[in-house]
Protein backbone atom coordinates (compact mmCIF):
# COMPACT_ATOMS: atom_id res chain seq x y z
CA UNK A 1 0.00 0.00 0.00
CA UNK A 2 1.60 3.48 -0.66
CA UNK A 3 2.18 5.65 1.64
CA UNK A 4 0.77 9.41 2.65
CA UNK A 5 -2.45 10.05 1.51
CA UNK A 6 -3.49 13.41 0.13
CA UNK A 7 -6.59 13.63 2.09
CA UNK A 8 -9.59 11.67 1.61
CA UNK A 9 -12.78 13.27 -0.01
CA UNK A 10 -16.05 12.43 -0.91
CA UNK A 11 -18.88 9.99 0.53
CA UNK A 12 -19.60 6.18 1.62
CA UNK A 13 -22.29 4.06 1.61
CA UNK A 14 -20.25 1.40 4.50
CA UNK A 15 -22.33 -2.04 4.04
CA UNK A 16 -25.34 -3.50 5.70
CA UNK A 17 -24.46 -4.23 10.07
CA UNK A 18 -22.98 -6.88 10.55
CA UNK A 19 -24.91 -8.16 13.53
CA UNK A 20 -27.97 -6.99 12.16
CA UNK A 21 -27.89 -9.36 9.56
CA UNK A 22 -26.56 -12.56 10.86
CA UNK A 23 -29.83 -11.82 13.21
CA UNK A 24 -31.92 -11.22 10.08
CA UNK A 25 -31.50 -14.57 9.01
CA UNK A 26 -32.02 -16.18 12.53
CA UNK A 27 -34.98 -14.88 13.04
CA UNK A 28 -36.31 -15.26 9.33
CA UNK A 29 -35.53 -18.77 10.01
CA UNK A 30 -37.60 -19.33 13.25
CA UNK A 31 -40.26 -16.78 11.68
CA UNK A 32 -43.39 -18.34 10.13
CA UNK A 33 -43.78 -16.46 6.53
CA UNK A 34 -41.83 -15.24 4.02
CA UNK A 35 -39.12 -12.48 5.85
CA UNK A 36 -37.23 -9.89 3.04
CA UNK A 37 -33.77 -8.33 3.79
CA UNK A 38 -32.50 -5.19 2.16
CA UNK A 39 -28.48 -3.87 2.76
CA UNK A 40 -27.72 -7.19 3.78
CA UNK A 41 -23.67 -7.91 4.62
CA UNK A 42 -22.84 -10.77 1.97
CA UNK A 43 -19.41 -11.16 3.80
CA UNK A 44 -17.80 -14.30 4.81
CA UNK A 45 -19.28 -14.70 8.50
CA UNK A 46 -22.92 -13.62 7.17
CA UNK A 47 -22.39 -16.29 4.51
CA UNK A 48 -21.90 -19.08 6.78
CA UNK A 49 -25.20 -18.17 8.97
CA UNK A 50 -27.53 -18.94 5.21
CA UNK A 51 -24.96 -21.84 4.60
CA UNK A 52 -26.04 -23.83 8.47
CA UNK A 53 -29.80 -22.72 7.82
CA UNK A 54 -29.99 -24.28 4.69
CA UNK A 55 -28.55 -27.08 6.18
CA UNK A 56 -31.24 -26.42 8.78
CA UNK A 57 -34.25 -27.37 5.99
CA UNK A 58 -34.64 -23.05 5.35
CA UNK A 59 -34.83 -21.81 1.78
CA UNK A 60 -33.04 -18.80 1.60
CA UNK A 61 -32.62 -16.86 -1.77
CA UNK A 62 -30.17 -14.66 -2.08
CA UNK A 63 -29.06 -11.82 -4.79
CA UNK A 64 -26.43 -9.77 -3.86
CA UNK A 65 -27.36 -7.29 -0.91
CA UNK A 66 -31.04 -8.71 -1.03
CA UNK A 67 -32.08 -12.03 0.94
CA UNK A 68 -35.79 -13.73 1.03
CA UNK A 69 -36.15 -16.23 3.46
CA UNK A 70 -39.02 -18.77 3.60
CA UNK A 71 -39.52 -19.29 7.36
CA UNK A 72 -41.36 -22.26 9.02
CA UNK A 73 -41.72 -21.29 12.41
CA UNK A 74 -38.85 -23.18 14.93
CA UNK A 75 -40.71 -26.08 14.29
CA UNK A 76 -39.96 -26.54 10.81
CA UNK A 77 -36.18 -26.67 11.70
CA UNK A 78 -34.83 -30.15 10.70
CA UNK A 79 -31.78 -32.04 11.72
CA UNK A 80 -29.34 -31.84 9.09
CA UNK A 81 -27.65 -34.74 7.37
CA UNK A 82 -24.23 -32.62 7.28
CA UNK A 83 -22.03 -31.00 9.64
CA UNK A 84 -22.35 -27.34 10.35
CA UNK A 85 -19.57 -25.25 9.34
CA UNK A 86 -19.68 -21.27 10.86
CA UNK A 87 -16.42 -20.60 8.94
CA UNK A 88 -14.95 -17.74 11.45
CA UNK A 89 -17.95 -16.45 13.09
CA UNK A 90 -18.47 -16.66 16.59
CA UNK A 91 -21.94 -14.76 16.07
CA UNK A 92 -22.86 -17.82 14.43
CA UNK A 93 -22.02 -20.89 16.31
CA UNK A 94 -22.84 -19.29 19.90
CA UNK A 95 -26.20 -17.76 18.48
CA UNK A 96 -26.84 -21.08 16.76
CA UNK A 97 -26.60 -22.72 19.53
CA UNK A 98 -29.37 -20.91 22.03
CA UNK A 99 -31.62 -22.24 18.34
CA UNK A 100 -30.93 -25.71 18.11
CA UNK A 101 -30.70 -26.23 22.68
CA UNK A 102 -34.59 -26.81 21.90
CA UNK A 103 -34.68 -28.29 18.83
CA UNK A 104 -35.41 -32.32 19.26
CA UNK A 105 -32.38 -33.84 17.39
CA UNK A 106 -28.64 -34.08 16.97
CA UNK A 107 -26.37 -31.33 15.13
CA UNK A 108 -22.39 -31.09 15.32
CA UNK A 109 -21.06 -27.40 14.46
CA UNK A 110 -17.55 -27.19 13.69
CA UNK A 111 -15.29 -23.91 12.51
CA UNK A 112 -12.16 -22.35 11.47
CA UNK A 113 -8.59 -22.51 13.78
CA UNK A 114 -9.78 -19.45 14.84
CA UNK A 115 -12.85 -20.46 15.84
CA UNK A 116 -11.44 -23.60 17.50
CA UNK A 117 -9.54 -21.37 20.14
CA UNK A 118 -12.18 -19.41 21.24
CA UNK A 119 -14.22 -20.54 24.61
CA UNK A 120 -17.78 -21.83 24.11
CA UNK A 121 -18.50 -22.83 27.82
CA UNK A 122 -20.00 -18.80 28.57
CA UNK A 123 -22.88 -20.30 26.44
CA UNK A 124 -22.88 -24.37 26.62
CA UNK A 125 -22.70 -23.99 30.15
CA UNK A 126 -26.44 -21.98 30.69
CA UNK A 127 -28.16 -23.83 27.41
CA UNK A 128 -26.78 -27.48 29.50
CA UNK A 129 -28.73 -25.91 32.99
CA UNK A 130 -31.37 -25.55 30.81
CA UNK A 131 -31.82 -29.14 29.44
CA UNK A 132 -29.74 -29.23 26.18
CA UNK A 133 -27.25 -31.96 25.63
CA UNK A 134 -23.90 -30.78 24.74
CA UNK A 135 -20.47 -31.81 24.13
CA UNK A 136 -17.58 -31.60 22.72
CA UNK A 137 -13.33 -30.84 23.18
CA UNK A 138 -12.34 -29.98 26.88
CA UNK A 139 -16.46 -30.84 28.41
CA UNK A 140 -17.63 -28.23 25.73
CA UNK A 141 -15.55 -25.62 25.80
CA UNK A 142 -13.99 -25.71 22.26
CA UNK A 143 -14.94 -27.04 18.60
CA UNK A 144 -16.06 -29.24 17.38
CA UNK A 145 -19.34 -29.49 19.38
CA UNK A 146 -22.29 -31.70 19.23
CA UNK A 147 -26.02 -30.64 20.56
CA UNK A 148 -29.14 -32.54 20.96
CA UNK A 149 -31.62 -30.21 21.55
CA UNK A 150 -34.82 -30.73 23.84
CA UNK A 151 -37.25 -29.86 26.20
CA UNK A 152 -35.77 -26.80 28.17
CA UNK A 153 -36.92 -25.08 31.01
CA UNK A 154 -36.43 -21.43 31.90
CA UNK A 155 -33.69 -20.02 33.76
CA UNK A 156 -32.51 -16.65 35.46
CA UNK A 157 -28.62 -16.24 34.74
CA UNK A 158 -26.22 -13.77 35.28
CA UNK A 159 -23.79 -13.68 32.97
CA UNK A 160 -20.12 -13.17 34.23
CA UNK A 161 -19.19 -11.73 30.87
CA UNK A 162 -20.55 -8.74 29.17
CA UNK A 163 -21.23 -10.13 26.13
CA UNK A 164 -24.43 -9.40 23.32
CA UNK A 165 -23.69 -13.30 21.94
CA UNK A 166 -24.08 -14.66 25.15
CA UNK A 167 -27.17 -13.00 26.19
CA UNK A 168 -28.89 -13.53 22.70
CA UNK A 169 -27.97 -17.08 22.61
CA UNK A 170 -29.72 -17.81 26.16
CA UNK A 171 -32.84 -15.55 24.54
CA UNK A 172 -33.30 -17.85 21.25
CA UNK A 173 -33.14 -20.82 23.99
CA UNK A 174 -35.77 -18.69 25.94
CA UNK A 175 -38.18 -18.34 23.02
CA UNK A 176 -38.38 -22.15 23.41
CA UNK A 177 -38.72 -23.09 26.79
CA UNK A 178 -40.77 -23.80 29.82
CA UNK A 179 -41.58 -20.54 31.55
CA UNK A 180 -39.79 -17.46 31.59
CA UNK A 181 -35.71 -16.95 30.77
CA UNK A 182 -34.02 -13.90 32.37
CA UNK A 183 -30.82 -12.41 31.34
CA UNK A 184 -28.64 -10.19 33.77
CA UNK A 185 -25.75 -8.71 32.53
CA UNK A 186 -22.55 -7.07 34.42
CA UNK A 187 -23.16 -3.85 31.70
CA UNK A 188 -25.25 -3.04 28.93
CA UNK A 189 -24.28 -4.66 25.95
CA UNK A 190 -25.77 -4.54 22.12
CA UNK A 191 -29.39 -5.06 21.64
CA UNK A 192 -29.84 -5.58 18.31
CA UNK A 193 -31.41 -9.17 19.15
CA UNK A 194 -33.89 -7.34 21.70
CA UNK A 195 -35.40 -4.73 19.13
CA UNK A 196 -35.29 -7.23 16.36
CA UNK A 197 -37.29 -10.02 18.17
CA UNK A 198 -39.80 -7.17 18.82
CA UNK A 199 -39.69 -6.23 15.28
CA UNK A 200 -41.14 -10.14 14.53
CA UNK A 201 -44.15 -9.65 16.98
CA UNK A 202 -42.11 -11.02 19.60
CA UNK A 203 -42.07 -10.07 23.33
CA UNK A 204 -39.24 -8.84 25.33
CA UNK A 205 -39.24 -7.41 28.82
CA UNK A 206 -36.58 -5.09 29.90
CA UNK A 207 -35.61 -3.80 32.92
CA UNK A 208 -32.15 -2.08 33.62
CA UNK A 209 -29.58 -4.68 32.73
CA UNK A 210 -32.25 -7.66 32.60
CA UNK A 211 -33.20 -8.81 30.07
CA UNK A 212 -36.47 -11.68 30.01
CA UNK A 213 -38.60 -13.66 27.32
CA UNK A 214 -41.50 -16.40 28.06
CA UNK A 215 -41.13 -19.48 25.72
CA UNK A 216 -43.77 -20.76 22.98
CA UNK A 217 -43.86 -16.86 21.26
CA UNK A 218 -44.82 -17.24 17.20
CA UNK A 219 -43.28 -15.26 15.81
CA UNK A 220 -44.11 -13.52 12.16
CA UNK A 221 -41.88 -12.51 9.03
CA UNK A 222 -41.25 -8.76 8.53
CA UNK A 223 -39.38 -6.77 5.69
CA UNK A 224 -35.64 -5.71 7.47
CA UNK A 225 -33.77 -3.09 6.01
CA UNK A 226 -30.61 -3.55 7.88
CA UNK A 227 -28.44 0.13 8.46
CA UNK A 228 -25.16 0.22 7.83
CA UNK A 229 -22.48 -1.45 10.12
CA UNK A 230 -20.91 1.26 12.44
CA UNK A 231 -17.89 -0.69 13.25
CA UNK A 232 -17.01 -0.13 9.28
CA UNK A 233 -18.16 3.13 9.19
CA UNK A 234 -15.64 3.78 11.85
CA UNK A 235 -12.50 2.98 10.07
CA UNK A 236 -13.39 5.60 7.74
CA UNK A 237 -14.47 8.46 10.47
CA UNK A 238 -10.82 7.44 11.58
CA UNK A 239 -8.90 7.51 8.60
CA UNK A 240 -10.69 11.54 8.03
CA UNK A 241 -10.19 12.54 11.56
CA UNK A 242 -6.34 11.53 11.36
CA UNK A 243 -5.34 11.88 7.82
CA UNK A 244 -4.79 16.08 6.35
CA UNK A 245 -6.67 17.59 4.11
CA UNK A 246 -10.12 15.12 4.78
CA UNK A 247 -13.86 15.72 4.81
CA UNK A 248 -15.85 12.61 4.79
CA UNK A 249 -19.84 11.58 4.61
CA UNK A 250 -20.69 8.10 5.75
CA UNK A 251 -24.51 7.53 4.90
CA UNK A 252 -27.51 5.44 6.93
CA UNK A 253 -25.34 4.12 9.48
CA UNK A 254 -26.85 2.35 12.43
CA UNK A 255 -27.05 5.13 15.24
CA UNK A 256 -27.76 2.42 18.36
CA UNK A 257 -26.83 3.68 21.45
CA UNK A 258 -25.29 0.62 21.96
CA UNK A 259 -23.33 0.30 19.62
CA UNK A 260 -22.27 4.21 18.77
CA UNK A 261 -18.76 4.09 22.08
CA UNK A 262 -16.70 5.09 18.98
CA UNK A 263 -18.91 8.36 18.12
CA UNK A 264 -18.43 8.99 22.12
CA UNK A 265 -15.04 8.88 22.22
CA UNK A 266 -14.38 10.54 18.65
CA UNK A 267 -15.99 13.57 20.64
CA UNK A 268 -14.69 13.26 23.79
CA UNK A 269 -11.20 13.44 22.18
CA UNK A 270 -12.42 16.57 20.28
CA UNK A 271 -12.86 15.63 16.90
CA UNK A 272 -14.79 17.71 14.10
CA UNK A 273 -17.34 15.74 13.50
CA UNK A 274 -21.75 16.15 12.74
CA UNK A 275 -23.95 13.66 13.49
CA UNK A 276 -27.44 14.10 11.31
CA UNK A 277 -30.11 11.54 12.75
CA UNK A 278 -33.10 9.97 10.34
CA UNK A 279 -36.38 9.42 11.44
CA UNK A 280 -36.20 6.02 13.16
CA UNK A 281 -39.21 3.22 13.49
CA UNK A 282 -39.33 0.75 16.27
CA UNK A 283 -36.43 -0.87 14.91
CA UNK A 284 -32.83 0.81 14.46
CA UNK A 285 -31.54 4.27 14.30
CA UNK A 286 -29.97 5.59 11.24
CA UNK A 287 -27.96 8.52 10.27
CA UNK A 288 -25.84 9.91 7.76
CA UNK A 289 -22.31 11.33 9.48
CA UNK A 290 -20.00 13.84 8.41
CA UNK A 291 -16.48 13.93 9.78
CA UNK A 292 -13.05 16.34 8.55
CA UNK A 293 -9.26 16.28 10.16
CA UNK A 294 -9.46 16.45 13.37
CA UNK A 295 -7.04 17.79 16.28
CA UNK A 296 -7.24 15.26 18.70
CA UNK A 297 -6.63 15.20 22.71
CA UNK A 298 -5.96 11.89 24.68
CA UNK A 299 -8.64 10.25 27.02
CA UNK A 300 -9.19 7.09 28.84
CA UNK A 301 -11.79 4.59 27.35
CA UNK A 302 -13.13 2.19 30.20
CA UNK A 303 -15.92 0.92 32.45
CA UNK A 304 -19.27 0.93 30.83
CA UNK A 305 -18.36 2.26 27.40
CA UNK A 306 -15.75 -0.73 26.58
CA UNK A 307 -18.56 -3.00 25.30
CA UNK A 308 -20.62 -0.09 23.12
CA UNK A 309 -17.08 -0.03 21.24
CA UNK A 310 -15.33 -3.12 22.13
CA UNK A 311 -15.31 -3.87 17.95
CA UNK A 312 -13.78 -0.42 17.35
CA UNK A 313 -10.19 -0.78 19.75
CA UNK A 314 -8.10 -1.74 17.13
CA UNK A 315 -8.71 1.33 15.18
CA UNK A 316 -9.24 3.40 18.62
CA UNK A 317 -5.82 2.73 19.40
CA UNK A 318 -4.59 3.85 15.65
CA UNK A 319 -6.77 6.96 15.84
CA UNK A 320 -4.88 7.60 19.95
CA UNK A 321 -1.03 7.49 17.99
CA UNK A 322 -2.29 10.79 16.67
CA UNK A 323 -4.16 12.61 19.35
CA UNK A 324 -2.06 15.25 21.58
CA UNK A 325 -1.48 13.25 24.97
CA UNK A 326 -1.82 9.73 26.23
CA UNK A 327 -5.01 7.09 26.27
CA UNK A 328 -5.65 4.93 28.37
CA UNK A 329 -8.18 2.03 27.54
CA UNK A 330 -9.30 -0.17 30.21
CA UNK A 331 -11.70 -2.75 31.46
CA UNK A 332 -11.32 -4.85 27.61
CA UNK A 333 -10.52 -8.21 28.45
CA UNK A 334 -12.95 -9.64 26.08
CA UNK A 335 -9.97 -8.53 23.56
CA UNK A 336 -8.28 -11.53 24.49
CA UNK A 337 -10.71 -14.27 23.05
CA UNK A 338 -11.78 -12.55 19.30
CA UNK A 339 -10.62 -13.45 16.80
CA UNK A 340 -7.33 -12.94 17.36
CA UNK A 341 -5.86 -11.62 20.89
CA UNK A 342 -6.71 -8.25 19.78
CA UNK A 343 -4.68 -6.31 22.68
CA UNK A 344 -1.27 -8.19 21.59
CA UNK A 345 -1.89 -8.46 18.24
CA UNK A 346 -3.04 -4.48 17.71
CA UNK A 347 0.24 -3.88 20.10
CA UNK A 348 2.74 -5.93 17.81
CA UNK A 349 1.73 -4.51 14.79
CA UNK A 350 1.54 -1.04 15.67
CA UNK A 351 4.73 -1.56 17.02
CA UNK A 352 6.22 -2.55 13.91
CA UNK A 353 5.17 1.32 12.17
CA UNK A 354 6.93 3.07 14.86
CA UNK A 355 3.88 3.75 17.01
CA UNK A 356 4.64 3.86 20.94
CA UNK A 357 2.29 1.56 22.77
CA UNK A 358 2.48 -0.97 25.32
CA UNK A 359 -0.02 -3.78 26.48
CA UNK A 360 -1.96 -4.14 30.16
CA UNK A 361 -3.38 -6.84 31.40
CA UNK A 362 -6.63 -4.93 30.44
CA UNK A 363 -5.89 -2.73 27.51
CA UNK A 364 -3.16 -0.62 26.53
CA UNK A 365 -1.31 3.09 26.78
CA UNK A 366 -0.76 4.71 23.81
CA UNK A 367 1.31 7.81 23.43
CA UNK A 368 0.29 10.49 21.08
CA UNK A 369 1.68 12.13 18.23
CA UNK A 370 3.35 9.56 16.67
CA UNK A 371 5.06 9.62 13.27
CA UNK A 372 4.42 6.38 11.97
CA UNK A 373 6.95 5.06 8.91
CA UNK A 374 5.50 2.44 7.50
CA UNK A 375 6.93 -1.75 7.43
CA UNK A 376 5.58 -4.93 6.93
CA UNK A 377 2.38 -5.63 8.79
CA UNK A 378 -0.03 -8.71 9.53
CA UNK A 379 -3.40 -9.21 10.45
CA UNK A 380 -3.56 -12.61 11.36
CA UNK A 381 -6.44 -13.48 9.74
CA UNK A 382 -8.44 -10.83 11.38
CA UNK A 383 -10.41 -8.39 9.41
CA UNK A 384 -10.76 -5.23 12.38
CA UNK A 385 -6.78 -5.62 12.22
CA UNK A 386 -6.55 -5.73 8.52
CA UNK A 387 -8.53 -2.45 8.02
CA UNK A 388 -7.25 -1.14 11.05
CA UNK A 389 -3.49 -1.53 9.58
CA UNK A 390 -5.05 -0.66 6.24
CA UNK A 391 -5.84 2.67 7.18
CA UNK A 392 -2.34 3.58 9.21
CA UNK A 393 -0.90 3.33 5.56
CA UNK A 394 -2.67 6.53 4.75
CA UNK A 395 -0.31 8.69 7.46
CA UNK A 396 2.99 6.63 6.86
CA UNK A 397 5.72 8.28 5.51
CA UNK A 398 7.19 4.83 4.17
CA UNK A 399 5.59 1.69 2.37
CA UNK A 400 3.05 -0.62 4.28
CA UNK A 401 3.11 -4.22 3.32
CA UNK A 402 0.33 -6.01 4.95
CA UNK A 403 -0.08 -9.40 4.91
CA UNK A 404 -3.37 -12.30 4.69
CA UNK A 405 -5.38 -8.74 3.58
CA UNK A 406 -8.19 -10.82 2.55
CA UNK A 407 -9.51 -11.46 6.09
CA UNK A 408 -11.03 -8.33 5.62
CA UNK A 409 -13.32 -9.85 3.32
CA UNK A 410 -15.16 -10.82 6.52
CA UNK A 411 -17.18 -8.18 6.80
CA UNK A 412 -16.07 -5.75 4.55
CA UNK A 413 -15.85 -6.91 1.26
CA UNK A 414 -15.48 -3.53 -0.79
CA UNK A 415 -13.44 -2.31 1.81
CA UNK A 416 -10.01 -1.53 -0.67
CA UNK A 417 -12.16 -0.43 -3.35
CA UNK A 418 -14.40 2.33 -0.97
CA UNK A 419 -11.08 3.33 0.44
CA UNK A 420 -9.30 3.48 -3.39
CA UNK A 421 -12.63 5.91 -4.26
CA UNK A 422 -12.11 8.79 -1.80
CA UNK A 423 -8.77 8.57 -1.70
CA UNK A 424 -7.06 11.30 -3.05
CA UNK A 425 -3.60 11.14 -5.00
Amino acid sequence: MHPKSKGLRGSIAVPGDKSISHRSVMFGAIAHGTTTVQHFLAGEDCLSTISCFRKLGVTIEQEGDRLQIIGKGIDGLREPSEVLDVGNSGTTIRLLLGILAGRPFHASLVGDSSIAKRPMTRVTRPLAAMGASIDGRNKGEFTPLSIRGGHLTGIEYKSPVASAQVKSSILFAGLQAEGETSVIEPSKTRDHTERMLQQFGGNVDIDGLSVKVTGGQQLKAVNIDVPGDVSSAAFFLVAAAITPNSELVLHNVGLNPTRTGILDVLEQMGADIKILPKKEDNAEPVGDIIIKTSALKGIEISGDLIPRLIDEIPVIALLATQANGTTVIKDAHELKVKETNRIDTVVNELTKLGAEIEATEDGMIIAGGSTLNGGHVDSHGDHRIGMMLAIASLICSGEVNLAESEAIAVSYPAFFEDLARVNVQ
